[in-house]
């Protein structure tokens, strides 16, 4: 996996990807501005202030991850209409001290309801097992964010377990293998 490739402009029917740049903090810190699509981040322990400085250090780190090989979220971008319309990607992740690659995604609450985070994430679970980088996929979710519960289940994940991550929060660990991938 460290010397992998993680390719973009990955696509489905609404949607196409591209890595992320310096150019998208101003737009993605109004992500940050939004109390409900925040409630389920981790960001208490970041020290940070403004929806600003939560944008640069998020945007940032996918570099980080980009120039690493560890994966990392790409923006989204409708199709049709060419409006970055949230985030989605693989991620290496450490949980209960095993190396994990999860599916995240943080869709603008504009454009919730209307099946794009199911959407996004499939293109990556669909990319990660053909191109056979792990044998199973897994999402972190706060035990309370139903909305990311539900889009994990409609794409077939399911509770693998509960576990403490990052702050010692509690969260589901829900996960598909390969196998059972469509």
């Amino acid at each position: 996996m460290t010397n992998y490739i993680y390719e973009e402009h990955l696509q489905s029917d609404r949607l196409v990807t591209r890595k992320l740049t310096e150019n998208d903090i101003t737009t993605w810190a109004s992500f940050f501005e939004d109390k409900d699509a925040t409630e389920f981040l981790f960001l208490s322990s970041l020290g940070l202030n403004s929806s600003f400085e939560f944008a640069t250090h998020m945007i940032k780190k996918q570099l980080e991850r980009y120039a690493d090989k560890r994966f990392g979220h790409q923006a989204l971008i409708d199709k049709k209409t060419k409006k970055f319309i949230g985030l989605c990607g693989l991620l290496t992740q450490k949980i209960d001290g095993n190396q994990e690659i999860e599916v995240g995604y943080h869709i603008f609450k504009e454009f919730w309801g209307q099946g794009y985070a199911p959407e996004a994430a499939r293109i990556f679970i669909d990319y990660a097992f053909k191109n056979n980088l792990t044998p199973s996929i897994v999402s972190i979710i706060d035990l309370e964010n139903k909305k990311s519960q539900r889009v994990a289940e409609k794409n077939g994940l399911t509770i693998d377990k509960q576990t403490k991550y990052l702050d010692n929060e509690d969260v589901y660990i829900y996960r598909i293998e390969k196998d059972r991938w469509k």
